[in-house]
């Protein structure tokens, strides 16, 4: 396939994100079925996988981890912004020719503010924008999740807060929500207050959305669940969401690009 053909076939596919409640190499080590399933939508056997540590502060120990997970199966890069750092795997040069050219960009957890704050101050949300309209598949776990959409609850070193997101997709989001029943009781809260309603997920599970909508949960661990929040009446109502547990599905491999 020519470059010029391998482009207007990455324009023909759907936009998605995949935004992990918490999961993926980083917390799950020994269980890669996140990441498989997010290399899969991409649909090359070796696909380009671009990794975002910002909200980490681009740590060492983060991208030697990535690296180790995918560089055996995918042409694997990433890009620091606190640090510059061009060794290891680094991108030289046009940053924003970079990531438009990858199949998949994955992005690490930490603080979402101060991922936020850094990829504006970047230019990095509009490039991720264009990215997303054009089929590449974002993906993430923690801030790499709430990155993602309108707004989202944030409770990283602090008392919960309310953080505009990029608004790729028009919906609140809360992660963590097995693991930190703190921030599950301040999600419904802050949703009861005027936040738009949205979704929430464990650790391990997986909100999966195409063109905007979503498309299906999966999941990395048998119990993880998904729930849509929003207020009803006068309440605040969880609506569980039907969840598909990768491992009953790795030995149907098409269902995952289904």
């Amino acid at each position: 396939m020519t470059q010029r053909e391998e482009g207007m076939a990455m324009t023909e596919r759907a936009p998605q994100i995949v935004a992990f409640g918490g999961g993926g190499f980083s917390m799950e080590a020994g269980n890669p079925l996140l990441d498989d399933y997010v290399l899969s939508l991409t649909g090359r056997e070796r696909p380009r996988v671009c990794f975002l540590p910002t909200a980490s502060g681009d740590a060492d120990h983060y991208v030697v981890r990535f690296y180790r997970e995918f560089a055996t199966r995918a042409d694997a890069s990433h890009i620091s912004l606190f640090r510059r750092d061009r060794a290891g795997g680094g991108v030289e040069g046009d940053i924003a020719r970079h990531l438009l050219s990858q199949d998949l960009i994955y992005v690490g957890g930490g603080n979402v503010v101060s991922l936020l704050g850094t990829w504006r101050a970047h230019g990095l949300d509009r490039v991720l924008a264009r990215a997303y309209r054009q089929g590449v598949v974002l993906c993430g776990p923690s801030a790499g999740s709430l990155c993602w959409f309108a707004e989202s609850l944030s409770a990283f070193h602090g008392e919960p807060r309310r953080v505009r997101g990029l608004g790729l997709l028009p919906y609140s989001n809360c992660v963590h929500y097995d693991a930190e029943p703190e921030r599950r009781e301040e999600y419904r809260r802050f949703v009861g207050d005027g936040m738009r309603p949205g979704y929430a997920a464990d650790d391990s599970a997986a909100l999966h959305f195409r063109g905007g909508e979503l498309h299906r949960v999966v999941s990395s661990r048998a119990k993880a669940r998904a729930f849509h929040v929003g207020p009803v009446a006068d309440e605040v109502v969880e609506t569980p969401l039907p969840v598909e547990y990768l491992g009953a599905m790795a030995d149907i491999p098409e269902l995952l690009t289904a």
